[in-house]
């Protein structure tokens, strides 16, 4: 029968920045990497401790809408949705659960592209999906009212999950 000890689980703590770097890294040799969400920047539409996302080298054209993963203010990576991208490159990035505030970025520090979340029973989920198209610009036109439907979201939808 094994003692405690034996069942204790080694676990290794890595900075959020460092798995990505690594993660991107990945992408050199495949076409696809998988990470965990943390953060609820994303909510309705990416659950953190539910799914997990994947991701791809970025597009030759992004587009207003996409979800990329980007450097931003020369410190962290962000997991967030294009709401701008200027003639200069400039792009603009908000969370979907984001009530204010945006993010800035230059066009080459968009690193990847995220294109389907896995969720519960490693059940995948295409991120640009009709339904999934339409929420997303609806939800964008709710910015006013954001955080009143996260509120009760966050107590009701996710108290259940």
């Amino acid at each position: 029968m094994p003692s405690d000890s034996d069942k204790i689980m080694n676990t290794i703590s890595v900075d959020t920045c460092q798995l990505i770097d690594a993660a991107l890294e990945s992408l050199d040799r495949y076409s696809v990497v998988v990470i965990p969400v943390r953060g609820s920047s994303m909510l309705p539409f990416i659950i953190e401790n539910i799914e997990r996302v994947e991701l791809s080298a970025v597009p030759r054209q992004l587009k207003r809408g996409d979800i990329v993963l980007a450097w931003v203010d020369n410190s962290r990576y962000v997991l967030h949705r294009i709401i701008d991208i200027s003639a200069s490159g400039e792009v603009t990035l908000q969370g979907d659960g984001n009530v204010v505030g945006v993010e800035r970025c230059r066009l080459e520090d968009v690193r990847a592209w995220a294109h389907h979340t896995i969720g519960r029973h490693e059940k995948r989920h295409f991120l640009y999906s009709r339904p999934r198209r339409v929420a997303a610009r609806v939800w964008l036109w709710l910015r006013p009212v954001r955080r009143y439907l996260l509120f009760i979201y966050r107590r009701t939808v996710l108290k259940i999950m």
